[in-house]
This record gives structure tokens, sequence and C-alpha cells, in this order.
């Protein structure tokens, strides 16, 4: 048994034992579906509902789990795993199959980099508990989708100049397949669209996710194709 496995105190036929705990619209728990997808795991999706209620996250039973009360979560093997990024390498060092990182440690860093350029810098100033804290403290003299649509423009912008130095023409970033860049790009992309921002600024990242999203993987992970989907 590879070290890895053994280091997750796993056996290779255990990937039923995965359980995600996602809303249909978060982009973080959207990267994990995809990265469980390009890993070809099976799992079990619970439902959390960001809205209704004031929110399921928010529930004394949830916050057991998960003190932030955030989505989203893993349990795997009665182990309660938080944060998307954490999740997707704990994933990527415990099933070797679809590496979601490169070989070499330069060409991981670059797209660890990539990936918490959106984790890190454009993601946690847009998502929902921060648009509502806005609302809260600024009413209607704030307007919320400008908010966000400058913060992605600016991530936008320095992640194509990123893309646009690569020496390749390799349909993900530094790989002949899709990984973890991947996995935080396109539901990035798929929150500025749901907020009508134009993409035709970012060619690049456009045609990586438009390539993504031709994949079964992404088309599975997808927002409108969960099973919560909709729900008010």
């Amino acid at each position: 048994m590879p070290l890895s496995k053994k280091l997750c105190g796993m056996k290779t036929d255990e990937t039923d034992h995965l359980t995600l705990y996602s809303y249909w619209r978060s982009s973080a728990a959207y990267r994990v579906r995809i990265a469980l997808n390009l890993k070809g795991l099976s799992f079990r999706s619970k439902p959390v509902h960001l809205v209704r209620q004031g929110g399921e996250q928010l529930s004394e039973a949830y916050r057991v789990m998960n003190p932030q009360g955030l989505v989203p979560v893993l349990l795997h093997n009665g182990h309660v795993l938080t944060q998307s990024l954490a999740i997707c390498e704990y994933l990527d060092e415990c099933f070797e199959q679809h590496p979601l990182l490169p070989p070499d440690p330069l060409e991981r860093a670059r797209v660890r980099s990539l990936a918490l350029q959106i984790a890190c810098e454009i993601h946690p100033i847009n998502n929902l508990r921060v648009q509502k804290y806005l609302k809260d403290q600024c009413g209607d003299t704030l307007d919320t989708v400008e908010w966000m649509s400058h913060w992605m423009k600016q991530g936008f912008a320095a992640i194509e100049q990123q893309l646009n130095d690569r020496s390749d023409n390799h349909l993900a970033c530094y790989s002949e397949r899709p990984g973890l860049f991947e996995c935080f790009l396109v539901p990035q992309v798929y929150n500025a669209e749901r907020f009508g921002m134009d993409m035709s600024a970012f060619p690049l990242i456009y045609q990586t996710v438009t390539q993504c999203r031709g994949l079964k993987a992404f088309e599975h992970a997808a927002p409108e194709n969960q099973a919560d989907a909709g729900l008010v």
C-alpha cells in the first residue's frame, strides 16, 4: 500500500466513505465536487442551505462539526475536514488517480499560487456573508455587485497575465489535464457570470473554463446539476 494511503488510514476500497456537506451555489463546495469527480471518487452529498431559516450552516448541530459555520465539510472515515484547498490536497495525497498537482515542485508551487489567488484574494471578499455584512452596514448606499466585480476584475487580470506568460498550449495551466487550479477557476468564473460580469477582457481564462466545462467531471459538479439546485 502506498505511504500516502497509510498516512490517511484507509484502503483503496474505502472511497464510498466520503460525504460532502455542500450547497449548490457555494463556489468553495463546487471546487471540491470538481476535485472528487476528476479523481473518480464516489461520494455522498448532503445539502446545507446557506439562506433558508437564516442559514443551516449556522445551526448549533452544524457548528459542532464545523465551528466556522461554512461549507464545504468533507467527512472521511469519521474524520472531519474543512476548507476547500485543504480538502482538495488531502484527496490528492490519499488517492493516486488523476493527480491534481504536477510532479515538478516549481510547477506545483505555481499551481498552488494561482489557486490561492482565487481562494484568498478574490473569493473571501465576495462571498455571501461579506455581502450580507456590507448590506447591513451600508444599506442601499453600496452597490454590492459593483463591489464584487471590482475585486474579481483585479484578480482575473493578474491571473490572465500569468496564463499569458505560459510557454505551452496545454488545456490546463501546468499540466495536460485539468487539476487544482481549474478546480478553483471554474467556480469563480461561474460567480462572475452569475452577477453579469463581462469576461471578454480575459480570453485565456474564458478559454480554459470553456474547455473544462466540456468535461464530465466539471459538468456533473456544476451548480445547476446538484440535487438541491434552486431550492429556496
